[in-house]
């Protein structure tokens, strides 16, 4: 589910779980944390580029297991799930790219949020679906969209649940640059590169003390974010949602109170 190649001390961690569009499942979650923390305790490694595989970077949370998740008592979580990624997101102490190949849903997007460089394909698409599935915003992106983006921005993106371009990515400042499909790997490994160049050891400090003002704040976020996603998940207009996602079709909120 996750191809690992290292090109020099640039570690590139490739999400490859096709017939999902890159969703993440438990296993998916686990898996990725684990590399991460293998990435961030290998001292031959400076730099990591996560990318997708296919015409996606991620289609975010695996819906169809969360209705699993809500539905069937015995379900196993992961390890780690999408708390534990979310976590090695933020203590992740080596500079983190994201190479956005394709379109980006969930987690897929969120994650730029928490990446300390992203470059976008000028094909690819992303979409916050969180009003959609009656549920709220992930992964601090309450913060961090906002930070980056700006406020009404980030509002737009995170309340509206619609398509936002790659070039729109880019003139929000949610992309550091736009690439042709055929140059997006090139020109991140070209800037991967460059950085893996460096000392690591001057390359985690500085890191430390860009993030460092910004952490307590990240975690705050991602504090009021469980506790809203927590209220909501599994109240009738999220579980119109995730049924209306099994029979494909359009939710209908308009009956329900809440």
């Amino acid at each position: 589910m996750i191809d690992i190649v290292n090109d020099g001390r640039v570690r590139v961690l490739r999400l490859n779980r096709p017939e999902s569009k890159n969703a993440f499942n438990e296993a998916l979650y686990d898996l990725l944390t684990e590399a991460l923390i293998e990435a961030d305790d290998d001292n031959g490694v400076a730099v990591v580029v996560i990318t997708g595989s296919g015409d996606s970077f991620s289609s975010g949370t695996d819906v169809v297991e969360l209705g699993q998740r809500m539905s069937d008592p015995s379900f196993s979580p992961g390890k780690h799930g999408f708390p534990g990624l979310a976590n090695k997101l933020v203590d992740f102490s080596k500079p983190l790219l994201c190479a956005v190949n394709g379109l980006g849903l969930g987690i897929g997007v969120t994650i730029l949020g928490l990446s300390d460089m992203v470059f976008m394909a000028t094909s690819a698409r992303v979409k916050c679906p969180f009003t959609d599935l009656a549920l709220a915003p992930e992964a601090a992106s309450s913060f961090t969209f906002p930070l980056i983006m700006g406020r009404q921005n980030a509002t737009w993106m995170l309340l509206s649940s619609e398509w936002i371009s790659a070039e729109q990515c880019f003139e929000m400042g949610l992309a550091y640059k736009l690439c042709s499909d055929e140059d997006l790997m090139n020109t991140t490994m070209e800037h991967a590169q460059v950085l893996a160049s460096k000392p690591i050891s001057s390359l985690i400090a500085s890191k430390k003390v860009v993030m460092a003002p910004l952490r307590e704040q990240i975690q705050s976020a991602r504090k009021r974010e469980d506790a809203a996603f927590s209220e909501l998940l599994g109240k009738p207009a999220n579980i119109e949602a995730l049924t209306a996602f099994a029979e494909k079709r359009d939710p209908d909120f308009s009956s329900l109170g809440e």
